[in-house]
Protein backbone atom coordinates (compact mmCIF):
# COMPACT_ATOMS: atom_id res chain seq x y z
CA UNK A 1 0.00 0.00 0.00
CA UNK A 2 2.94 2.10 0.28
CA UNK A 3 5.73 2.75 -2.16
CA UNK A 4 9.09 4.36 -0.68
CA UNK A 5 11.76 5.89 -3.34
CA UNK A 6 15.06 7.20 -2.25
CA UNK A 7 17.70 9.24 -3.43
CA UNK A 8 20.56 11.33 -2.68
CA UNK A 9 22.68 9.28 -2.08
CA UNK A 10 26.74 8.80 -3.08
CA UNK A 11 30.39 9.08 -2.13
CA UNK A 12 31.80 11.68 0.13
CA UNK A 13 34.41 12.98 1.99
CA UNK A 14 34.61 13.12 5.41
CA UNK A 15 33.52 16.20 6.86
CA UNK A 16 31.06 16.56 4.07
CA UNK A 17 27.73 16.69 3.63
CA UNK A 18 24.49 14.70 1.95
CA UNK A 19 20.94 15.25 1.62
CA UNK A 20 18.95 12.52 1.40
CA UNK A 21 15.28 12.60 -0.18
CA UNK A 22 12.22 10.06 -0.06
CA UNK A 23 9.09 10.43 -1.37
CA UNK A 24 6.24 7.69 -0.66
CA UNK A 25 3.33 6.73 -2.47
CA UNK A 26 0.28 6.14 -0.65
CA UNK A 27 -2.81 4.39 -2.43
CA UNK A 28 -5.69 6.61 -2.19
CA UNK A 29 -3.99 10.03 -0.88
CA UNK A 30 -3.25 9.40 2.99
CA UNK A 31 -0.85 11.21 5.42
CA UNK A 32 1.56 8.99 6.61
CA UNK A 33 1.89 9.03 10.24
CA UNK A 34 5.58 8.86 10.86
CA UNK A 35 8.40 8.54 8.28
CA UNK A 36 12.34 8.69 8.54
CA UNK A 37 15.58 6.74 7.94
CA UNK A 38 17.03 3.27 9.41
CA UNK A 39 20.75 2.54 7.96
CA UNK A 40 22.59 -0.85 8.10
CA UNK A 41 26.19 -1.00 7.78
CA UNK A 42 27.75 -4.30 6.53
CA UNK A 43 27.94 -7.12 9.15
CA UNK A 44 25.81 -5.26 11.50
CA UNK A 45 21.56 -4.81 12.03
CA UNK A 46 19.58 -2.22 10.75
CA UNK A 47 19.57 0.93 13.16
CA UNK A 48 17.04 4.34 13.43
CA UNK A 49 19.04 7.38 12.10
CA UNK A 50 15.74 9.45 12.59
CA UNK A 51 12.33 9.97 12.09
CA UNK A 52 9.54 12.37 12.55
CA UNK A 53 5.53 12.64 12.77
CA UNK A 54 3.01 14.01 10.60
CA UNK A 55 3.14 16.37 14.09
CA UNK A 56 6.21 17.46 13.19
CA UNK A 57 8.00 15.37 16.67
CA UNK A 58 11.39 13.92 16.05
CA UNK A 59 13.32 11.55 17.43
CA UNK A 60 17.21 11.10 16.88
CA UNK A 61 19.75 8.08 17.53
CA UNK A 62 22.48 10.14 19.81
CA UNK A 63 25.00 9.20 16.94
CA UNK A 64 23.83 11.70 14.56
CA UNK A 65 22.25 14.50 16.74
CA UNK A 66 23.90 17.31 16.04
CA UNK A 67 24.89 16.55 12.86
CA UNK A 68 21.79 14.88 11.02
CA UNK A 69 18.08 16.89 10.41
CA UNK A 70 15.39 15.12 9.48
CA UNK A 71 12.41 17.06 7.54
CA UNK A 72 9.36 16.08 5.62
CA UNK A 73 6.81 17.90 3.22
CA UNK A 74 3.60 16.65 4.58
CA UNK A 75 1.74 17.16 1.60
CA UNK A 76 4.52 15.57 -0.60
CA UNK A 77 4.49 12.68 1.15
CA UNK A 78 8.33 13.21 1.60
CA UNK A 79 10.79 13.11 3.94
CA UNK A 80 14.23 14.86 3.92
CA UNK A 81 17.65 13.94 5.72
CA UNK A 82 20.27 16.88 5.98
CA UNK A 83 23.66 14.73 7.17
CA UNK A 84 26.68 17.07 7.64
CA UNK A 85 29.70 16.47 9.41
CA UNK A 86 29.21 12.77 7.93
CA UNK A 87 31.88 10.56 9.32
CA UNK A 88 33.40 7.51 7.58
CA UNK A 89 31.29 4.96 10.09
CA UNK A 90 27.80 6.98 8.59
CA UNK A 91 28.88 4.41 5.54
CA UNK A 92 26.00 1.73 4.92
CA UNK A 93 22.33 1.40 2.65
CA UNK A 94 19.93 3.86 3.99
CA UNK A 95 16.02 3.21 3.99
CA UNK A 96 13.48 5.30 4.35
CA UNK A 97 10.78 4.39 6.52
CA UNK A 98 6.84 4.90 6.96
CA UNK A 99 4.73 3.68 9.21
CA UNK A 100 1.11 3.46 7.78
CA UNK A 101 -1.71 2.49 9.60
CA UNK A 102 -0.49 -0.74 11.52
CA UNK A 103 2.71 -1.38 9.09
CA UNK A 104 6.19 -0.51 9.10
CA UNK A 105 7.12 0.30 4.94
CA UNK A 106 11.06 0.34 3.72
CA UNK A 107 12.71 1.49 0.49
CA UNK A 108 14.93 -0.46 -1.76
CA UNK A 109 17.90 1.77 0.48
CA UNK A 110 20.46 4.27 -1.41
CA UNK A 111 24.08 3.82 -0.36
CA UNK A 112 26.17 6.80 1.41
CA UNK A 113 29.87 5.73 1.33
CA UNK A 114 32.29 8.38 3.80
CA UNK A 115 35.92 8.28 3.05
CA UNK A 116 38.33 9.20 5.47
Amino acid sequence: QVQLVESGGGLVQAGGSLRLSCAASVRGFSIINTMGWYRQAPGKQRELVAVITSGGSTNYADFVKGRFTVSRDIAMNTVYLQMNSLKPEDTAVYYCYARYILYAYYGQGTQVTVSS
